[in-house]
């Protein structure tokens, strides 16, 4: 175990997912702190979470950022087909290996796999639930933006300033950074010296026969929400072009126990855009739910 920025221990983790699929993980911390689970979004690696698991550290979490199937270091879906019900069951196998039930945070993809495995396994699988820029009701505008980013980069990049400048592109609320070398922890190289992202390609090719079970119907959805009886917060970016302030409100009649938090400045990258404010919400939501 070696000790990181601002003195919190950090441990490379590996859980068993559903399909006996090996799932990289990080966990900072102590151990015997509750545990709190992050998972990314979709083509983002565990690493996108690194200030808000530092955070949680410091503030008493036990905290562990995986990877999904088929991204970053986490083994790549046997059949290609990265169905919804894959990632959800997921979830709850790496949530039903903690001595006690974790809180959940997700993001986009991470957060949808993580009300799906709640609505699967029931609410006894987490102790809280935290759905970051993700809900039951998604713009479709945004969503092929994402979609459109993801494809962009299917063919790799020369260097590391072109995935700088392509980030830049998609995501103005962010600085692009001047040393763009961190970029490499969410790149693979490939033989022809090219920079791909780190997941499999396989992820953004749609097979005809399994897309019904790719995507997750609106009925599942409203029905997860509907169960949800444990601590939820929602976290939407106030300038988030994939959940809008209307999509926000219909979650929040449908979970009318959520809490909720609006961060200025923020895109659908909630964490990566204003970090501090979006580990803040987190924390004094914990605290105040969680005691």
């Amino acid at each position: 175990m070696a000790m990181q920025e601002f003195d919190v221990p950090v441990e490379r983790r590996t859980f068993t997912g559903s399909q006996g699929l090996a799932l990289a993980a990080d966990a900072f911390g102590d151990p015997t702190n509750p545990p709190a689970v992050l998972l990314h979004g979709g083509g983002q690696t565990r690493h996108s979470w690194r200030g808000t698991a530092e955070r949680l550290a410091q503030g008493g979490w036990y905290a562990v950022t995986v990877d999904l199937r088929g991204h970053g270091e986490s083994e790549w879906d046997p059949d290609g087909a990265y169905r919804s019900t894959g990632f959800a069951n997921d979830v709850v196998e790496v949530a039903k290996a903690f001595e006690t039930p974790p809180t959940l945070i997700g993001a986009s993809l991470g957060g949808i796999s993580s009300l799906l495995a709640v609505h699967t396994a029931g609410n006894e699988l987490a102790r809280a639930l935290v759905l970051v820029d993700i809900a039951t009701r998604m713009e479709i505008s945004g969503a092929q933006r994402i979609m459109d980013f993801m494809r962009g980069g299917m063919d790799g990049f020369a260097t590391l300033e072109e995935v700088a400048d392509a980030v830049a592109a998609y995501n103005p609320h962010r600085p692009r950074p001047e040393d763009v070398s961190g970029l490499e922890k969410n790149l693979r190289r490939g033989d022809d010296g090219r920079w791909r992202w780190h997941w499999d390609p396989a992820f953004m090719q749609p097979d005809e026969n399994i897309t019904d079970q790719k995507l997750v119907s609106q009925e599942v959805l409203d029905a997860a929400a509907a169960g949800l009886t444990l601590p939820t917060l929602l976290v939407r970016g106030k300038a988030s072009d994939l959940l809008s302030a209307e999509g926000a409100k219909t979650f929040l009649e449908q979970v009318p126990h959520a809490d909720f938090a609006d961060v200025s400045g923020a895109g659908h990258m909630v964490a990566g855009d204003r970090n501090d404010a979006f580990s803040d919400a987190v924390l004094s939501f914990l605290a105040e739910r969680l005691g």
